[in-house]
């Protein structure tokens, strides 16, 4: 692993629905490609981008790593939601939840280092416990492992449940406050993997909710991948 990797620790978040998702760290940017080949963090590289998604599991094995699952990424995003800084209005569910890097204003996929000139799209999140991950929306989307809906590859299985944690946890509707778009229940794209955040050009789908899918065999170059430890 490069001395470069840069993760933060997101706290234990219970979800509205009552599960607790762990305390676990995850890189503070996508994944880029170090020079051995092996999946890594940096501040400055561009993100790894056309990998597909089982290549992209396979990219967190190698580097010792696990690819961000659906408890995971919905846990950052409730968490980062609670938080005041984290709101264009500097309070809680007043203007929106920041949605990052997203109005075109780049045309490819942009290393953390990357400071965007329009304030409204800033790219840092702030946990609870004061720690920051860059691009929780906006930028690329990232592949997501499904272990609320999903089988034992984390591909999605079966549609939508009114209940289900993917579209339920979010504390206002689809496309308002900053939430980013995502499907109603009974939605299913099975066979599919999860795909969260938007990329720099989605406009207001993107958000810290934003939910969406991917064929696993996709290698796009709006979409990369964050690893967890």
């Amino acid at each position: 692993m490069s001395p470069e990797n840069l993760f933060a620790t997101v706290p234990a978040v219970t979800l509205p629905n009552g599960i607790t998702v762990p305390s676990f760290q995850v890189g503070q940017h996508f994944c880029s490609k170090g020079e051995d080949g092996l999946a890594t963090v940096s501040a400055t590289a561009a993100p790894w981008v056309r990998i597909n998604y089982h290549a992209a599991i396979e990219a967190c094995k190698a580097a010792g790593l696990n690819l961000i699952t659906e408890l995971q990424a919905l846990a950052i995003a409730h968490d980062v939601a609670q938080v005041a800084a984290n709101w264009t209005s500097g309070t809680v569910g007043e203007g929106k939840l920041i949605q990052g890097l997203r109005k075109y204003t780049v045309h490819a996929a942009q290393a953390g280092d990357y400071v965007p000139a329009d304030e409204d799209e800033r790219r840092w999140f702030v946990l609870s416990n004061g720690e920051r991950i860059c691009d929780v929306a906006g930028n690329l989307f990232t592949w997501v492992f499904d272990n609320v809906q999903g089988d034992e590859q984390g591909l999605i299985a079966k549609p939508f449940a009114e209940d289900s944690a993917s579209i339920a946890t979010a504390p206002y509707p689809s496309m308002e406050r900053g939430m980013g778009w995502r499907p109603d229940a009974g939605r299913d794209w099975s066979g599919h993997a999860l795909v969260r955040g938007g990329s720099w050009g989605d406009g207001d789908n993107a958000g810290a909710f934003d939910l969406n899918d991917g064929w696993p065999g996709d290698d796009d170059d709006f979409v990369g991948f964050r690893c967890t430890k």
